[in-house]
């Protein structure tokens, strides 16, 4: 019966945890809970994978890189509020992220800055609050733009060189069999 209690107890982990967090197991099933909370924190520590419960809050984030919550494909509760959100493009991946995995934790977060969009809730951010990001937008549009319209235009003579290799080598099949045959009578064909 001892043994079956010790089981139960969450385990401290040591070598996926980042050195900054604390970090219990919860068995093997269940994953790890990570408590990253109320470390002065200014950038997101690498997470172990199998992250379930991930407590960020009263922290110093501003932002959460792009792709960095993506791999944590067990995670069951977020704790984000009370860090100093920079409501910027760069926010643009937590929201979209936190409208897919919790509308109650996107509802608590709060922009601090830039100043006219402070104390603005993340989940109300329109396109017309993140002007900075229509001013980026257009330069990476205008790269892939003319990268899609080389591989279209490699694509159209591709296609069109193609369709002249086929053309002229049914010219050569028609003029190969009209030599061999020596009738009078000309397939329809060619």
């Amino acid at each position: 019966a001892m043994l079956g209690c010790a089981l139960l107890l969450p385990t401290v982990l040591g070598e996926d945890c980042p050195s900054q967090c604390s970090c219990w197991s919860l068995g093997e099933p269940w994953g790890t809970r990570v408590d990253c909370s109320s470390r002065g924190l200014r950038a997101l520590p690498a997470l172990p994978h199998r992250t379930r419960s991930l407590h960020l809050h009263n922290n110093s984030l501003a932002s959460i890189p792009a792709g960095a919550l993506d791999s944590l494909g067990h995670l069951q509760e977020l704790q984000l509020w009370d860090n100093p959100w920079h409501c910027d493009c760069h926010i643009l991946y937590l929201k979209l992220w936190l409208q897919d995995f919790s509308a109650p934790a996107l509802a608590r977060l709060r922009c601090a800055s830039p100043a006219p969009l402070r104390m603005k809730p993340l989940g109300q951010l329109t396109g017309n609050d993140l002007g900075v990001c229509t001013r980026l937008l257009p330069t990476k549009c205008l790269q892939f733009f003319w990268r899609d319209l080389i591989l279209i235009a490699g694509a159209v003579v591709t296609l069109l060189l193609v369709a002249w290799a086929l053309k002229l080598s049914k010219k050569l099949v028609c003029q190969l069999r009209l030599g061999r045959r020596l009738r009078r009578s000309i397939p329809k064909t060619c």
